[in-house]
């Protein structure tokens, strides 16, 4: 007689989609991002020494983290893989300042509400120069499941 069989069932859909991919550490480039420690960084030099007596070079990455600014430093064999972060950024106009967080308006209509108001100077300015009632189109970096506000300008008169 047939056995109820057990299928598994998944709760989410999703696209599958990695946070990084695995890259060549003699692929890796200046200014090219990279995951050390865990956390996504961009590359601002990088040495390779030579082969020593059991065969491998090394390559020296010195990074900083991209959200934080933090100096991270790496030595790994030219020859193993390295993490690379996904990175992607976007341009939002700024809609409202809401209890330290900023709605933004996406290329649909729709708001996004996610994401803060940066600390320190940046987030300053950009308070400042959107209660003086200018327009202003925030940029947003995401890498890994975190997102953060990096950079902004005013929007451009019509």
């Amino acid at each position: 007689m047939a056995e109820e069989e057990n299928h598994e069932t998944f709760e989410a859909v999703g696209s599958g989609a990695s946070l990084t991919y695995p890259m060549q550490c003699s692929a890796l480039r200046k200014n090219g991002y990279v995951v050390i420690k865990g956390r996504p960084c961009k590359i601002v030099d990088m040495s390779t020494s030579k082969t020593g007596k059991h065969g491998h070079a090394k390559v020296n990455l010195v990074a900083v983290d991209i959200f934080t600014n933090k100096k991270l430093e790496d030595v790994s064999p030219s020859t193993h893989n390295m993490e690379v972060p996904h990175v992607s950024k976007n341009e939002f106009p700024l809609l409202d300042i809401d209890d330290g967080f900023m709605s933004l308006m996406r290329d649909d209509g729709s708001s996004k509400d996610d994401v803060k108001v940066p600390d320190g100077e940046l987030g300053q300015k950009i308070e400042a120069d959107f209660q003086d009632g200018k327009d202003l189109i925030v940029m947003v970096v995401s890498s890994m499941g975190e997102e953060h506000c990096l950079s902004y300008k005013e929007a451009p008169k019509n």
